[in-house]
């Protein structure tokens, strides 16, 4: 069995028009997988029941669920969705007064072993695809529309996996989730956060999409961000800061750094001055602080309130511009660094 949702429409089209069907039912296929984004060959209404059986002879639709619902007390909801095969991935709805963004997840486990995240710890097992993805979105659309009665606003590929080692997949659920027909979400309210693989980076420049990137740093000193983040070693900062100013001349799209303060590691003025001769070199749009949240592989600790308070003060201070973003849905593990549900349920 072949999985429908992996044809182009140009695909389709062949594959009906040599069965003896016209290019419009083709149409109206695709239209049923990503319009009304059906789970079922026959829910294919319109459609005759010959077609439907031929499909279903030889095509399936696979079946992405939810599998358990973790609500915290901020409002945040946190998802292990169920993939075709049964590994879990964790998706996070995460409700503001002004928007409704959705993490999701784009690789099952992780290769790049970032000390102060859980899902580094674990082996990654396969690259999500890209109808899985967009699952995702459509699954936690649902939720936010029941509990917050509007639609999610913001997509943000930011949950376990390295988007940018899974490029093709992302791409093209991008293309889904904007699709105006579909979900209709807006470029400029999707955002890829990467750990920095530079030649990705630079490769998205050039594909003149409208989405904005994050940079997870977290040291802009290589001695420190190879030690904390194994990918510094084949990726340093100077060639990150070329491959961002590279991705920034071709598509003019928004760059926010990332940096998660770990206690007596990252967090002293001396730290700071090297975040802020990094942002120097880059058009970056904003800096985003992260409190670090504990999890139970990594001996890091979260940095003292004080010292929080005196490295964001010190930013400000140099025209930084910086934002503490806390936290959201500690107490479920869904905040930033926390996701780790890889487990294959057979």
């Amino acid at each position: 069995m072949k999985n429908l949702r992996q044809l182009s429409l140009p695909e389709l089209q062949v594959i009906l028009q040599n069965w003896g069907y016209k290019k419009q039912q083709a149409i109206t296929v695709y239209q049923y997988l990503w319009h009304e984004m059906v789970v079922d060959i026959m829910d294919m209404k319109s459609l005759s029941t010959e077609l439907l059986d031929l499909l279903s002879s030889i095509y399936f639709i696979p079946q992405t669920k939810i599998h358990t619902t973790q609500y915290s007390e901020d409002g945040t909801v946190k998802c292990s969705v169920r993939l075709h095969d049964n590994y879990l991935v964790e998706a996070v709805l995460i409700p503001a007064s002004n928007r409704i963004t959705v993490c999701v997840s784009s690789q099952v486990g992780c290769s790049l072993s970032c000390k102060f995240c859980a899902t580094g710890y674990m082996e990654r097992k396969r690259n999500v695809g890209f109808d899985e993805l967009v699952d995702q979105v459509v699954l936690m659309n649902n939720i936010a529309i029941e509990l917050y009665k509007k639609p999610i606003s913001n997509v943000v590929f930011m949950g376990m996996g390295e988007p940018l080692l899974n490029y093709n997949n992302v791409l093209r659920s991008i293309e889904k989730i904007t699709d105006q027909r579909g979900l209709s979400i807006a470029p400029r309210r999707i955002t890829i956060s990467t750990a920095g693989v530079a030649k990705m980076i630079r490769k998205l420049g050039d594909e003149n999409v409208k989405l904005n990137l994050a940079l997870s740093l977290h040291a802009a000193n290589d001695i420190k961000r190879n030690e904390i983040m194994p990918i510094n070693e084949t990726n340093n900062l100077e060639e990150l800061i070329e491959a961002l100013n590279y991705f920034y001349s071709q598509s003019k799209n928004e760059i926010t750094l990332e940096y998660i303060l770990l206690r007596g590691v990252n967090d002293s003025l001396q730290d700071a001055d090297e975040l802020i001769a990094f942002y120097k070199k880059v058009p970056v749009h904003l800096i985003n602080i992260l409190e670090y949240n504990t999890i139970s592989n990594a001996l890091y600790e979260q940095s003292s309130e004080d010292a929080v308070n005196t490295f964001v003060r010190h930013l400000h201070c140099h025209n930084i511009n910086a934002h503490l973003r806390r936290s959201r849905g500690k107490d479920i593990d869904a905040a930033c660094g926390q996701l780790a549900n890889v487990v294959n349920i057979v």
